[in-house]
């Protein structure tokens, strides 16, 4: 965030206090998380990072990956002469990490590091199966988890614990299955992993907040030993309570239950091919549109004792949104929604974050689309495309609207509508909201953003109208946010 004169600063926040309505979430971050560049071509970050600084990005997450960093990764025995414990052990190879982290503290962006697997072999309960995600070992992560907090200990001051355990792609088995019937395996391993990991990472790094378990927000029903764990009924049986959020302590894996302790829910509510105000469903999955019953089944578990808030045991989670995105088609033609439509839902996902207050984060997944596969026989969508930038570098209409999200909520049937945007990086900006068409606008308001960039206000509409808003950056260029036309006593918002 760029530095202004306090003045300026307690000006826009007066100001932010009469314009902004009860709901809103001043302090919700926005940022980016591309593995891409940071873990598998990190010879780009250099180039990529001072970009994400200029398009507002806050925070930057960014996995840590056991396997990559750890020795010997195919061997059943851990190498010899390597000391986990020690972040200064020769045979970790922390380079793409530290390199990162540079980076992105040199931007002033925050790096959250997700420390998780795939596992070394030889980090497995039963490493003679040679799985990279089968039974991690806790004990032998939380040693990994603790040398990695000690290493970057006063730069990164934000760690989850694992990435989406609810899918087999990052942990192995999920279910537990007899003559075919199956019950709940990941969330019992998940909690035996982030029980020890999160006071070594509190150890290794005092006063770090650790999140989790970053969910996934889909899955199946248990008829298979991997099939996808539903993240809301992943959450109930990591805090073991039953489907009317009450105790449960007789259930497989919850005898001598104890509770995992964290600063914060981190969750991944990806809306596939639906628009923002769209639910999943099954009442087990969660999207961006599902944000209630994420809330009311992650307060059920804290209120049954089944999760411990760090942060305060009276204080209910705050929601961190580590990875969100939409994939477009071009080139996605299974899972992608259109270029313009992408640009919009994003925009107004952005909306819809900010409005919960109890939600802190929204980070966009990804800068640049993975490659499509072209291998015969392969998943040739088996990446993700939701990039801002296609593969070959050429941006998508995101790229354009993305550091100046704007949203004009109006209700069908109503005439009141909530006019919202930001001007990223943030600051106290002076924006200049507009309605018209083609070359002719009228300025409907004339105001001072908040200290993050944010503005927001009710206006009247009563027929068809489009509305864009407009303010001076740094370099003293004059930019132009995305227009929007709403029409009154319809549900449909669409873009030019």
């Amino acid at each position: 965030m760029m530095r202004i004169a306090l003045l300026i600063v307690l000006s826009a926040f007066s100001a932010l206090l009469l314009a902004a309505p009860a709901g809103a979430a001043p302090g919700m971050q926005f940022g980016i998380a591309d593995d891409g560049v940071t873990q598998r071509t990190p010879e780009l970050a250099p180039e990529v990072v001072p970009q994400w600084k200029a398009t507002g990005m806050d925070v930057a997450r960014v996995l840590v990956v056991w396997s990559y960093v750890a020795p010997g990764s195919d061997r059943m025995v851990r190498p010899a002469g390597f000391d986990p414990s020690n972040p200064d052990d020769p045979q970790y190879n922390w380079a793409p990490v530290d390199q990162v982290v540079n980076l992105l503290t040199a931007q002033g962006i925050e790096p959250i590091l997700n420390l998780t697997g795939y596992i070394p072999f030889w980090g497995s309960l039963e490493p003679s199966l040679r799985r990279n995600r089968y039974k991690p070992d806790p004990r032998q992560f939380a040693v990994f988890a603790k040398a990695a907090a000690q290493r970057y200990a006063g730069r990164v001051k934000r760690f989850i614990v694992w990435n989406e355990p609810n899918l087999p792609d990052w942990l192995q088995p999920q279910n537990s299955c007899n003559a075919g019937h199956c019950i709940p395996s990941a969330p019992q391993q998940y909690r035996e992993i982030a029980r020890l990991a999160v006071p070594a990472i509190r150890e290794g790094a005092p006063g770090a907040q650790v999140f989790g378990p970053a969910l996934a927000p889909k899955g199946q029903s248990p008829t298979s030993v991997n099939a996808k764990t539903r993240p809301l009924a992943f959450l109930r049986s990591l805090g073991c309570v039953d489907g009317k959020l009450r105790k449960d302590r007789r259930s497989a894996g919850c005898k001598g239950f104890k509770p995992i302790t964290l600063d914060g829910i981190a969750y991944h509510p990806h809306s596939t091919t639906f628009a923002p105000d769209r639910g999943y469903t099954n009442p087990d999955d969660a999207d961006l549109a599902d944000e209630a019953r994420l809330l009311k089944t992650v307060d059920g578990v804290q209120k049954a004792g089944g999760l411990v808030n760090g942060a305060g045991a009276a204080k209910k989670f705050d929601i961190y949104y580590d990875e969100f995105g939409y994939q477009t088609n071009p080139p996605d033609a299974l899972l992608g929604v259109s270029l313009a439509q992408q640009s919009s839902w994003l925009q107004w996902s952005a909306y819809k974050a900010y409005r919960q207050p109890r939600v802190r984060m929204l980070i966009q997944y990804l800068w640049r689309d993975d490659p499509i596969n072209t291998r015969v026989g392969s998943d040739k969508y088996g990446g993700w495309q939701s990039g801002l930038y296609r593969f070959d570098g050429n941006a998508k209409p995101a790229r354009k609207s993305f550091p100046n999200p704007f949203w004009v909520d109006l209700p069908k049937g109503r005439r009141t509508a909530t006019v919202w945007g930001q001007v990223r990086p943030g600051g106290a900006a002076q924006v200049t909201v507009q309605k018209g068409s083609g070359s002719s606008f009228t300025t409907v308001k004339a105001l001072t953003t908040d200290g993050q960039g944010y503005f927001q206000f009710t206006t009247t509409i009563s027929k068809k109208t489009s509305m864009r808003f407009r303010y001076t950056d740094a370099a003293g260029h004059t930019v132009t946010s995305s227009t929007m036309t709403v029409t009154p006593a319809k549900a449909k918002a669409g873009r030019r």
